[in-house]
């Protein structure tokens, strides 16, 4: 298979910097779950090489933040100083228009959707993501539910459906874990991927080391 690695976001879920090292090498970016690190991102943060994005998931869509609305965006924003090249927001956050002004121009803004019940129709997948991109969006993150097989279609139809725009799009769930692999080979901006067993930041996540062993065999044939 030829074309450029496969991108791949490691998701930091804890202050492990020993394991973070050991995956460097293998992936392209981290994900920084600050709601699920808590206490001592900030530190997390500065040791990192690779770029990465910050992320502070609302409990609606599936995340560990614990604070409230403002607090949650205002540390976002402070990410931004440490070094953050990516910040990930909600689409319902509200207010989302105001926060995207706040931070074009000091970061990359990925406005993401997860729904962690079903895969909607493709159609309102596709409204998703215009309307991300209406809202000023440099890259258009959906993740849903998978429980049948054609889920991983669907939703990796998204990524084909929007060519000139970076898009990731892939299902969660034991179903869904063949459009995480595919994600990126069929044109997503790239994929995510735990750093070890046992330190998976959504159900179905593969490890950098597995994900990168795929796309190897996936290379050599």
């Amino acid at each position: 298979m030829a074309g450029d690695r496969p991108k791949i976001c490691a998701s930091i879920v804890n202050n492990d910097l020993e394991a973070v090292k050991k995956v460097e090498s293998l992936v392209d970016l981290f994900e920084l779950r600050i709601d699920l690190i808590g206490n001592g991102w900030q530190e997390v943060a500065k040791n990192l090489i690779k770029p990465w994005l910050a992320c502070n998931r609302r409990a609606e869509e599936g995340g560990g933040w614990q604070g409230g609305e403002s607090e949650r965006i205002e540390t976002l924003l402070s990410a931004i100083e440490l070094g953050a090249s990516i910040i990930d927001v909600e689409l319902g956050t509200p207010g989302v228009e105001k926060f995207v002004m706040e931070i074009m121009g000091r970061a990359d803004c990925l406005l993401s959707y997860h729904n962690l019940k079903e895969t909607p129709p493709l159609v309102k997948m596709r409204e998703i993501i215009e309307n991300q991109l209406a809202a000023g969006a440099d890259i258009c993150k959906v993740v849903t539910t998978a429980h049948t097989f054609t889920d991983n279609i669907a939703v990796l139809q998204l990524i084909t459906d929007f060519p000139e725009n970076m898009v990731v799009a892939f299902a969660m769930g034991d179903p869904g874990q063949i459009s995480r692999v595919l994600c990126p080979l069929v044109g997503g901006y790239f994929t995510y991927a735990s750093i070890e067993e046992g330190s998976e930041s959504a159900e179905g996540q593969i490890t950098v080391e597995n994900l990168r062993k795929i796309y190897g065999m996936l290379e050599d044939a």
